[in-house]
């Protein structure tokens, strides 16, 4: 008898785009649909990209309002009662939180839980770390994306047996290199101009203002220089949007708000910038080496990871709008060097950051969690930790 599919229920706030979500549709959609069934539950709402998943019925919105929600861990039990699903997967702490409560303390379902970025300070402090190790006891599995983040928790004394890493990664065949020249010019952008861009949700975290203000002294030394900023949407859009508009080199930031496929902008440019503190590893850093950009980004994030300092990008310390500015001048002084970092980062996302490998590595903790083999035959029970 063929067996029934392994049933995964996502718990996260909502699907509006964002890095993680991005992930989490890309994995849903890629498992083999006769091993896997895949749910969603959006404790808020449900967002951009639930149309992206394999079966978007799936998905449950539970409108819960802002602050902790007693009845949202009620409905999500009935939601659970419902579906019935073999693996309740959690992502960042919120879902966790009322996943745990829906689970009785995963002792209902088998409860797996992902983190996606640095613990800002504020959930570092005694008790909130004493509130994520009794939750992740609660957990079968702890997972982060990337063995920099896994680091970075087990050094805040986080349960390291808990704790493994699954590592993002990209699909290659969509995400690939085109015509620079061409892709410039089918977005009005001078052929010869330098292109920089930023990608992601409008939130502080993503640091657009230092970028800003980068810009706006490069812009003088730079006058062909341009500023691609794709996305939108999240807590500071209205501010982040008002610091663009009011930007002396403003004509040269091109707002381009979200967009359904963002490859040929990233095909545009010559560099991408990450000045993020807080990402795992961050998908768009991925996307875009995997169209033959070259990246930027800040030490302090997990993007070090990815990013060969010198070889296919630069990783350095980018904690002021001098360090900034100045680092854009002399990455830009070198167009060659842009354009042969440029081949070597496609070949590294290539060779080591394959969606094919990220998505086997969740299908094999989906399977150890609920003690099924591949082929859907009972395997000896998952270790309780």
């Amino acid at each position: 008898m063929t067996p029934s599919p392994i049933k995964i229920l996502h718990v996260v706030f909502s699907l509006e785009p964002g890095g993680m979500e991005n992930g989490l549709v890309n994995v849903a959609d890629a498992l083999a649909r006769e091993e896997f069934e895949v749910y969603v539950c959006c404790l808020e709402h449900g967002g951009g990209f639930v149309k992206r998943l394999p079966q978007p019925a799936n998905v449950f919105e539970l409108n819960k309002a802002p602050g902790f929600s007693p009845s949202a861990a009620y409905q999500l039990a009935r939601v659970i009662s419902r579906v019935k699903p073999d693996v309740v997967h959690s992502h960042n702490l919120g879902p966790l939180i009322y996943s745990a409560l829906a689970t009785r303390l995963g002792r209902s379902v088998p409860l797996l839980h992902g983190e996606h970025g640095q613990l800002p300070v504020a959930q570092r402090n005694a008790r909130r770390l004493w509130q994520r190790k009794w939750l992740y006891h609660c957990c079968r599995q702890v997972h982060t994306v990337s063995q920099n983040l896994r680091q970075h928790l087990v050094e805040l004394g986080l349960p390291a047996d808990k704790i493994t890493a699954i590592v993002n990664g990209v699909d290659t065949e969509h995400f690939q290199p085109g015509a620079k020249a061409t892709a410039k010019a089918a977005q009005g952008l001078p052929v010869e101009a330098p292109v920089l861009g930023i990608v992601g949700r409008l939130c502080a975290n993503k640091r657009h203002n230092l970028l800003f203000d980068a810009f706006a002294r490069l812009a003088g030394r730079e006058p062909q220089a341009r500023l691609l900023v794709v996305g939108g949407g999240g807590p500071d859009e209205a501010q982040v949007l008002r610091q663009a508009r009011s930007n002396p080199a403003a004509d040269r930031i091109h707002l381009l708000g979200m967009q359904p496929d963002v490859r040929p902008f990233y095909q545009a440019m010559d560099l991408l910038v990450a000045p993020s503190v807080y990402e795992g590893l961050s998908n768009v850093v991925l996307e875009a080496m995997s169209c033959g950009v070259p990246v930027l980004t800040h030490t302090a994030c997990g993007n070090g990871e990815v990013v060969r300092d010198g070889v296919d990008g630069f990783v350095c310390e980018l904690s002021t709008v001098e360090q900034l500015e100045g680092k854009l001048r002399e990455v830009l002084a070198d167009p060659r060097q842009l354009e042969r970092m440029g081949g070597l980062a496609r070949q590294n996302v290539v060779e080591r950051f394959s969606l094919a490998a990220m998505v086997r590595e969740y299908a094999a903790v989906y399977r150890r969690l609920t003690g099924r083999s591949r082929t859907g035959a009972p395997v000896a029970a998952a270790r309780e930790n």
